[in-house]
């Protein structure tokens, strides 16, 4: 069991609660595009799994992994009148609108993390700048050493770019990052990788969903440390007896 000197998350449904910044965004996205028109607006949402009537969306919505553009592909079909650049830069304004509801008060756990001395990473199918936007909003962008979307150059999820990338730009090895997300997605980005894989359940996948991919699930990243530190103490015996 290799000592861990880094965590890459994912964004939406890890650091932030999936519904509650989402629902809000989907929302605002269809009235936008469909010029206020709720009836439409409904029906265009339905193409993309979201219940504009309920306010949530369908397990398999293509939202909650794909990435912008594959959500502006989706939808162009029925919004004749957008290009896809238009519409991907109004899904892209209204995501850093969007209200971020934090999973768990971030700057604490963050903080506490990366003064521990680990690495910390950002993985998202969000653009990039994007998610700056978030992070910043809720006061941790300074606590990552990097982040990387969609349209980073490194591919998206669940491709293990991201993830080896940053395994490159802090000089890790694979085996010493977990990563941490709630979606299959994320899951096996980190598996591709070699990395540990944490789940967690603030997004919309079970934890049934989760468990064949991940190594531990957890109920929210605000159990990190207590797992961490239960990790280090199991492991501490077996490299006492290798010396």
């Amino acid at each position: 069991m290799s000592p861990l000197r880094g965590l890459i998350f994912d964004k939406d449904g890890t650091l932030f609660d999936f519904a509650g910044t989402w629902v809000a965004w989907a929302e605002a996205s269809l009235l936008r595009a469909c010029a206020g028109d709720r009836a439409r607006a409904a029906r265009v949402g339905a193409a993309v799994g979201f219940d504009l009537a309920a306010r949530r969306f369908a397990r398999d919505s293509i939202v909650i992994a794909g990435t912008p553009a594959e959500v502006t592909e989706a939808l162009l079909p029925h919004l004749p009148e957008f290009d896809g650049a238009g519409l991907l830069a109004l899904l892209d304004e209204e995501a850093r609108r969007a209200p971020q509801l934090e999973a768990v008060p971030l700057v604490p756990l963050l903080g506490a993390l990366r003064e521990s001395g680990l690495h910390l990473g950002l993985a998202t199918n969000d653009t990039e700048a994007a998610a700056r936007t978030h992070l910043a909003g809720a006061g941790v962008l300074e606590l990552f050493h990097f982040v990387s979307g969609f349209d980073s150059g490194f591919g998206a999820k669940p491709g293990p770019g991201p993830h080896l990338a940053f395994a490159k730009a802090r000089g890790l090895a694979p085996g010493e990052i977990a990563m941490v997300g709630d979606s299959t997605h994320d899951l096996s980005a980190g598996r591709a990788a070699g990395m540990c894989c944490i789940g967690v359940l603030t997004g919309p996948a079970e934890a049934a969903e989760l468990a064949p991919l991940a190594d531990v699930v957890l109920p929210d990243i605000g159990h990190l440390p207590a797992w961490l530190a239960d990790r280090a103490t199991a492991a501490a015996p077996r490299e006492k007896a290798t010396e």
